[in-house]
């Protein structure tokens, strides 16, 4: 299922695009949103997929905001102002759609949002299994560096890069964190925010919305995300005695 969210300060337009996905099983709306701001909340607290997101917006424009974000979903653009187009692809906006939008060029987008999806599910065929090899190695400083798994206590997301944090050391590489995420076994990490991923063998303790993990002998608190509370739960549950 691709989770999905509209952007855009006209609710007829919202309203439109709504009524479109319901005919999409594969695309859940999970959102609208008036403007940019209300977008970026919902981004930060919830693993959004796909945008619709218009361009013409007060306060903020849509392309001003998907240049600020910097692991953005993937996005089209809806708009009644062609002459963005341009822009719109050099931004790597996956179609431009322009107002009135048929239904069945709202189709051709979402088919290849589907499609696009579906490649990054195949190419999780290449993440580090469980069972597999315990270390990996990521370009950092000029040169290739290993990391061990075990060494690992979690991972930040940081502008274009990603620290992947140790107990008493640190690397710096040109990464994303959906990559990170996707090929990370899944028995050892888990997701718990969009800006952090834990290990979850070096988790010290939880309390309320934060775990605590142990960072240069020092205790650290580390946020969860809304959207992913119930599955840290549901896998912190299997541990309680």
């Amino acid at each position: 299922m691709i989770n999905a969210i509209i952007v855009d300060d006209e609710p007829l337009a919202q309203d439109i695009l709504e009524t479109y996905l319901k005919k999409i099983p594969q695309i859940e709306l999970i959102a609208k949103c008036d403007n940019a701001f209300e977008a970026n909340d919902i981004l930060k607290d919830h693993d959004v997929d796909l945008m619709f997101l218009d361009i013409n917006m007060p306060q903020l424009t849509g392309t001003d905001f998907l240049k600020g974000l910097t692991d953005p979903p993937v996005t089209i653009f809806t708009t009644a102002y062609p002459n963005y187009a341009l822009e719109g692809f050099e931004l790597n906006a996956l179609d431009y759609l322009v107002k009135p939008i048929s239904t069945e060029r709202f189709l051709t987008a979402c088919n290849r949002a589907i499609e696009q999806a579906e490649l990054e599910q195949k190419a999780k065929a290449g993440k580090v299994e469980d069972g597999g090899p315990d270390f990996f190695f990521v370009k950092a400083d000029k040169k290739l560096v290993r990391v061990n798994l075990s060494d690992i206590v979690y991972i930040e997301g940081l502008k274009d890069y990603v620290i992947i944090r140790m107990p008493n050391d640190r690397v710096i590489t040109l990464q994303t964190m959906k990559s990170l995420d996707e090929r990370l076994p899944s028995a050892n990490f888990q997701r718990i925010h969009r800006s952090y991923i834990v290990n979850l063998d070096r988790i010290e303790a939880l309390h309320g919305n934060m775990v605590e993990v142990k960072e240069k002998g020092k205790t650290t608190s580390l946020p969860v995300g809304k959207s992913y509370r119930e599955v840290l739960a549901s896998r912190i549950e299997g541990y309680k005695l």
